[in-house]
């Protein structure tokens, strides 16, 4: 009765066909913070994806399990001075910096890094900003690539993130305008630019208003027009897609460990699950996410079972998660059948970041975890 986590290693691999199909000339850089899985990173290996590393941890995991170095950018704009060592003693050549102090660090402890430079970027139309954190105004950078260059270091790119959750096309158009600006500033002192790295805010789910294709159609249009093929033969586009790749592959069970009746005049119940919070659904508080409950109904060979009461009524219900904190609220207020201790709750695309920030807190965390591969529709593995 644990609960547990179902993947769909065959969405992943669709994923990636749709992400060829759509950024012809975008390597992508998965980004592991929004979900470690193991098996979903071999895959992605596999595939010939790329990854986004914030941290000492995260690149040790990505090269046990095989990851070229080449295949790595060490994302994380203020790091760990340790970290920045480890880097180097593993040739993670990308850094990415977006201050003066971190590049008196890299010139201390990784002088011979290629440095990408990360912009500030419009995202006050995402779920989840970063600018306010992260990103140098683009009006300071001509003066950072000034140091960079009178210290000896070695810039080669631009770097920007317009938010997890981009929900406007033209944050991404207008970085990429000032992408440009830069790397004509950055020719006319010395450097010779290689890359940019347009980051992340790609949505993992068809639920949204700003759909994957529109946001790809308007990118590529900026690309072709400021960045053509033709004129920069020897720049590399990558980005940073996370949810993108891990949403709607994760499936969560639930079981309902215990059931209470609630009399406020008409009758409604709470149900306590065996996640919550404080472990998968830390999405609900981290990142804006937005949950439904689906019941469980399951007729098929030996295994037969009644999950509910088919009557069709349908009563307020609250979810709750299994910790002893009030604060452990799934679900405030759902219409549900009437459901009963032993049956199972159903939650989709579950895959962003929700493992990766889940504690164990009261002794709960889920980890089990079953993997399937969808079937091959259209025949979309044949190019792989």
């Amino acid at each position: 009765d644990d609960a547990f986590f179902v993947c769909d290693l065959g969405d992943v691999v669709k994923k990636y066909v749709r992400w060829q199909k759509n950024f012809p000339r975008i390597v992508p850089y998965y980004a592991i913070k929004c979900n470690p899985d193991e098996t979903m990173l071999k895959l992605m290996i596999g595939l010939g994806a790329g990854f986004d590393c914030a941290s000492k941890a995260e690149i040790r995991q990505m090269l046990s399990l095989g990851a070229s170095p080449e295949k790595i950018i060490f994302a994380n704009p203020c790091k760990q001075t340790s970290h920045v060592r480890y880097a180097k003693e593993n040739n993670i050549k990308p850094v990415v910096f977006d201050n003066k102090e971190e590049l008196v660090k890299m010139k201390k402890n990784y002088p011979n890094a290629d440095l990408v430079l990360r912009i500030q970027t419009d995202d006050s139309q995402s779920v989840c900003p970063f600018s306010m954190k992260y990103g140098a105004h683009p009006d300071s950078c001509p003066q950072l690539l000034d140091t960079a260059y009178k210290m000896g270091l070695n810039v080669v790119g631009i770097s920007f993130h317009v938010g997890s959750g981009c929900t406007d096309v033209q944050a991404f158009v207008k970085a990429i305008q000032n992408a440009r600006v830069l790397f004509d500033y950055a020719e006319s002192i010395g450097y010779h630019f290689t890359l940019l790295d347009i980051g992340g805010g790609f949505p993992g789910t068809e639920n949204v208003d700003l759909k994957f294709e529109e946001i790809a159609s308007m990118v590529n249009l900026a690309l072709d027009d400021l960045f053509p093929k033709s004129d920069f033969p020897h720049v590399q586009i990558i980005a940073e897609p996370g949810r993108y790749f891990a949403a709607s592959a994760y499936t969560l069970a639930t079981n309902i460990i215990a059931k209470r009746a609630v009399l406020q005049g008409v009758p409604a119940f709470m149900y306590y699950v065996n996640d919550g919070i404080y472990g998968s659904f830390n999405c609900l508080f981290f990142d804006h996410a937005q949950v439904t409950p689906q019941i469980l109904k399951v007729i098929e060979y030996h295994c037969i079972f009644q999950q509910t009461k088919q009557n069709g009524v349908r009563f307020s219900s609250s979810i709750w998660g299994p910790t002893c904190d009030g604060l452990d609220q799934i679900c405030e207020h759902v219409m549900l059948p009437e459901l009963t201790t032993g049956n199972w709750i159903i939650w989709e695309d579950m895959g962003a970041y929700t493992i990766s920030a889940g504690s164990a807190f009261n002794g709960f965390k889920t980890t089990k975890m079953f993997y399937v591969i969808s079937e091959n529709e259209n025949n979309q593995y044949s190019n792989l």
